[in-house]
């Protein structure tokens, strides 16, 4: 069970290990100016692999519920699905559901665990097998392994990084349920909630740490992308670097904008660097290349 591309290296890995005998994914979805149906990227693979797909609109329905358990799977898998199952559903296979989790629980349970991780300025983050269970990514853990998040790593470089991670952790842990070797640990301490992201989550609040501003940037690369205002119009800002430059100026103010020297902006604590941005209407691209082509007159000022 899984649908974004996150989730195709484990099933891909499932494919050549184990006897798949069919994968669930969310139904197709309108994409584009002509609204035309989509499948999920698993549902590609799978289709492409000459595999069963299932798209239940709701998973706990009595029909499709009642389907799953004539399959009599041994093992479901879960991978970022979308859904959340019954515990009638999670009762169906007798050796349990393993989910794949993209953080290093019990921390950052919950919808959005990579993009927090890299926004709430974490130094490494992970995966974490583990049985499901009817809470909210509360189940007993199996296997764990991390991943380096550093202070430029960007949310794309640890989605992919994660992804590929994902599909080891879960043949290691496959093995081991076969072997008779698996342990569950049961989730104590503390943990953090993730939750799903909105486009409200990206607006820029320029009184913030110029650090906690950078985190939020890299960690909404590539969805829905941190932005903030000039002039009334709304910029997307991609990529920033920490500066060790200082200023008493008013947090937002732009303090240099040159195609030479780049795009420079008083945060709450010290000055960022805006390196790529998006301007309205305009593609992803330098800030250096912007400044080229589009004068910003100074006095200026970002807006909250």
């Amino acid at each position: 069970m899984g649908t974004p591309e996150f989730a195709v290296p484990c099933l891909a890995a499932l494919y050549e290990h184990c006897d798949v005998i069919g994968v669930v994914t969310q139904p197709d979805k309108p994409r584009g100016r002509g609204q035309k149906l989509v499948p999920s990227p698993v549902k590609a693979w799978a289709e492409a692999h000459g595999l069963p797909v299932w798209q239940p609109k709701r998973i706990k329905e009595e029909d499709f519920t009642a389907f799953l358990e004539e399959q009599k799977p041994d093992l479901m898998v879960v991978v970022a699905f979308g859904q959340i199952l019954s515990q009638r559903i999670l009762d169906i296979p007798p050796y349990g559901c393993i989910n794949v989790h993209g953080s290093l629980l019990p921390r950052y349970r919950g919808a959005a665990p990579m993009q927090w991780c890299v926004i709430d300025g974490e130094k490494k983050t992970g995966i974490t097998t583990m049985f499901m269970d009817a809470g909210l990514d509360t189940g007993d853990m199996l296997l764990k392994a991390e991943f380096p998040i550093g202070p430029d790593t960007t949310l794309e470089e640890v989605h992919d990084g994660l992804m590929a991670l994902g599909a080891k952790v879960l043949i290691d842990t496959l093995e081991e349920l076969s072997a008779g070797t698996l342990k569950r640990i049961p989730q104590t301490g503390e943990s953090n909630y993730a939750p799903m992201l909105t486009k409200e989550t990206g607006h820029i609040h320029w009184q913030d740490r110029a650090q906690k501003i950078h985190n939020l940037v890299r960690g909404l690369d590539s969805w829905p992308g941190a932005y903030t205002f000039l002039a009334g119009k709304k910029y997307k800002i991609w990529r920033t670097r920490c500066t060790t430059e200082k200023t008493e100026a008013q947090p937002g103010t732009i303090l240099r904008a040159d195609k030479k020297e780049g795009l420079f902006v008083a945060a709450g604590d010290g000055v960022l660097e805006i390196t790529e941005l998006q301007a309205p209407g305009k593609k992803r691209m330098a800030a250096k290349d912007y400044l080229n082509g589009h004068a910003i007159a100074l006095p200026a000022t970002f807006e909250d």
